[in-house]
């Protein structure tokens, strides 16, 4: 990520500082429609992401494409787009994650999207056929949206709204890769980072809360606990937090010592 990219999105999430919880899913929503409508224009994304071009001349365009968006959705975008984005790719990515940071903004007490999102994302990697039909490109994006609101019937509108954008916006990323990056989103915004666990066997309660204290101890900063099971790993724990990868797993071990005996 370069540095106007990471002053722009700084800027975006102080920006979106001054929405209420009320209106934030409606904004979401309707910056996930924002993007996916520049997303499908080229020369609209060259036009919104040149960092030479004059910002009232952004916010025209803004005004003129998007008038049936909400004023709030409106500014926000305008104020995206007349931030410095490293790349044109970079920007759709900035709006993609102000909208997610805006739909777990607006939810309630007791609605996890992260256990939400981790749990559609564990039910379509367990199933070829369903990965598939979400993740591949031949698919049309109002078919997979269809196919996500039929899966969400009793998610969150909050996650329905983040998932149904995501598999029509994927943008070169796999549905895992699309789980995951939203989930660490949805945590940040509350606060807290996501570690992702990797086991043979299922951890009980105790293990997983004894091993989330030591890891918030640790990276000074609480956390959510995405537990996959997979037995290829033998034994121990594969833990990532982030870009940072902690493998202890028996698999990695005996890799290793493969690699050590044939040098």
């Amino acid at each position: 990520m370069g540095s106007a990219t990471r002053e722009a999105l700084a800027s975006a999430k102080r920006a979106l500082e001054g929405v209420s919880a009320k209106d934030a899913l409606a904004m979401a929503t309707q910056l996930f429609q924002a993007g996916r409508v520049i997303g499908e224009s080229a020369q609209l994304r060259a036009a919104l992401a040149d960092p030479s071009a004059d910002p009232a001349a952004k916010q025209a365009v803004i005004e003129a494409l998007f008038s049936g968006l909400g004023a709030p959705a409106r500014a926000l975008l305008t104020d995206i787009a007349a931030s410095r984005w490293s790349t044109q790719d970079d920007l759709l990515a900035g709006i993609e994650e102000v909208g997610i940071r805006a739909a777990a903004l607006s939810a309630g007490k007791g609605v996890s999207i992260e256990d939400e999102l981790f749990s559609f994302g564990a039910a379509v990697s367990s199933d070829a056929e369903l990965e598939l039909a979400v993740g591949s490109k031949l698919g049309s994006p109002a078919a997979k949206a269809a196919l996500v609101r039929s899966l969400l019937k009793k998610a969150s509108p909050q996650t329905l709204a983040i998932v149904e954008h995501l598999v029509q916006q994927p943008r070169g990323r796999r549905i895992g890769e699309l789980i995951r990056s939203a989930a660490s989103i949805v945590a940040d915004q509350a606060g807290l980072s996501v570690a992702t666990v990797v086991s043979a066997v299922p951890l009980s309660a105790a293990q997983l809360e004894r091993l989330r204290a030591g890891l918030a101890k640790q990276h000074g900063r609480d956390l959510r606990i995405n537990q996959v099971v997979d037995p290829s790993i033998i034994g121990g724990l594969r833990v990532q937090i982030g870009d940072d990868v902690i493998d202890g797993s028996v698999s990695t071990r005996l890799t290793d010592l493969r690699i050590r005996l044939a040098s």
